[in-house]
């Protein structure tokens, strides 16, 4: 029987993305999905700087940036169009050296994340593989799936296994999870179309109509695709609504027939959901498998990235024999105590958003939802922190810049897959650092604006970027340090690709 480390089910952008950072570590790795390939329609539309940061890890990120659109921001207006609350993105390289958000044709990232992962040799893909039975049985895994293509059962073991695999997740059931669930199921009707010559007036941010009887969403997309997302009343048949002739007329405010053509339309059920388990013993989950998100906030492909950043270097850690025993169990425990906070805060002001969308017809509303310091109603971008895990005091947790180093050079386009020290020249003078452990002190690059924005003298980061915690004296620096796990890249320079 094939023996991996790690075996993904479920071969979307979560489990595509964790399958690379895997074998970027030297992990063996076996991804197996039913499909013979992705879907070619759109799905998600959006994504973070965060997630073009783990792009940039994997080595997408410079082919993927030149096939997104810039968001300017979204913008919420009122059935007569007046505008109710503004919320700007900025534009231009942000902290964590790209974009502060990308919008994008789900197809177009697919295809990259798969071509690039054939120049993988520590990663192993079969497709049209129906996983029917996992058993975890506590030294490793045994997994059975029909391979479609020759109507063959196989059986494969591994060391761990992630399910990846959706909101119907296999994995999921076996691990027999529950789901907290935060209140928000309504169907919504999406409209993908492609224009057949530019319509500047549609214009380039998202827009939320609050309309009480019909709220819409508005979407750019790349090129000429455009979206609408366009709420479901009670009373309507799903089969019946998204008829074309129907969905014309619902579009009929923004867009004619002979101005476009239907690329898709489904009518979802979006929910807010979170598992009540993301692992039990070798079992994992990740993605939408542990997660569900309505769509005003463009987090859902989102949150399964972050989740697979969180993981990976755990998961290699581990199977690379680092770390064993209980330290092994505690640090994948880790995994859903920093993870189900952060992806559990995103879910509930998204929730809050669709609330809004649905409900509120004026700027006042608005502002005793959304009060400000001025009074006006805006809104700032969220980022919370990770929940409790490895991190130490009070910074703890939260997630950090990628200074530039004085050539120019992006700081992980270096320091990959490992823990990093950034710190002032004064702390870091004399610093003994432990093997696999970079340091970036602010002479050689742009780091103190970065602990200025953290407010510390220096800070350890952790391979997912988040802080292990900050320092302001050397003794704390030389405390903080001794929490750091070994690398999980054995190499001292890391690979580049």
């Amino acid at each position: 029987m094939e023996q991996f480390d790690v075996t993904i089910v479920g071969y979307g952008p979560a489990g595509a993305t964790l399958a690379h950072l895997l074998g970027q570590c030297g992990v063996k790795t076996l991804v197996l999905d039913r499909e013979s390939a992705h879907y070619h329609l759109p799905r998600a539309v959006h994504f973070d700087a965060e997630v073009m940061r783990v792009f940039q890890w994997i080595g997408v990120a410079s082919d993927m940036e030149p096939l997104t659109h810039r968001h300017p921001g979204m913008k919420f207006v009122s059935p007569d169009g007046k505008l109710l609350l503004d919320w700007p993105r900025p534009q231009g390289e942000g902290p964590q050296g790209w974009r502060a958000n990308y919008r994008f044709h789900q197809p177009d990232l697919e295809d990259l994340l798969r071509e690039h992962l054939t120049q993988r040799p520590e990663v192993t893909i079969r497709t049209r593989c129906d996983v029917f039975h996992v058993e975890d049985r506590g030294d490793a895994v045994e997994l059975r799936f029909e391979d479609m293509s020759r109507g063959k059962v196989e059986r494969v073991q591994a060391k761990y296994v992630v399910g990846c695999d959706g909101a119907r997740s296999l994995i999921r059931r076996y691990i027999e999870s529950g789901m907290e669930d935060y209140g928000f199921h309504e169907r919504w009707l999406v409209v993908d179309v492609i224009l057949n010559e530019d319509k500047p007036e549609l214009g380039d941010h998202s827009i939320q109509y609050c309309v009480p009887e019909r709220p819409a969403t508005y979407v750019r997309t790349p090129g000429m695709r455009r979206r609408w997302e366009i709420t479901v009343k009670p009373d309507e048949a799903s089969h019946e609504i998204s008829k074309p002739e129907r969905v014309w007329e619902l579009l009929s405010d923004w867009i004619k027939p002979d101005e476009a053509e239907m690329e898709r339309i489904a009518v979802y059920t979006f929910h807010s959901l979170v598992a009540e388990d993301w692992r039990k013993g070798r079992l994992l989950l990740a993605g939408d498998a542990c997660h569900q998100t309505p769509p005003f906030m463009g987090q859902g492909m989102c949150a399964g990235t972050r989740d697979v950043a969180n993981l990976y270097w755990k998961l290699a850690l581990i199977c690379q024999g680092k770390i064993t025993g209980e330290d092994a169990e505690r640090l994948l425990d880790t995994y859903e105590s920093e993870r189900k906070p952060n992806a559990r805060e995103y879910i509930k002001t998204a929730v809050r958003l669709g609330g809004l969308i649905n409900t509120a017809g004026t700027e006042e509303a608005l502002r005793a939802a959304l009060p400000s310091s001025d009074g006006s109603a805006r809104m700032e971008s969220i980022a919370p922190p990770i929940g409790p895990g490895l991190g130490v005091g009070d910074k703890a947790g939260r997630l950090f810049g990628q200074p530039r180093l004085s050539a120019g050079t992006l700081m992980d386009e270096l320091y990959r897959h490992q823990f990093v020290v950034v710190a002032e020249d004064a702390l870091a003078e004399g610093l003994d650092l432990p093997e696999g452990v970079a340091l970036v002190t602010t002479s050689g690059s742009n780091a103190a604006e970065h602990l200025a924005r953290l407010g510390v003298r220096a800070a350890v980061l952790r391979p997912d970027r988040h802080t292990l915690g900050g320092a302001d004296t050397p003794q704390e620096l030389a405390a903080l340090m001794t929490r750091i796990l070994p690398d999980p890249n054995p190499v001292n320079e890391p690979e580049m690709v």
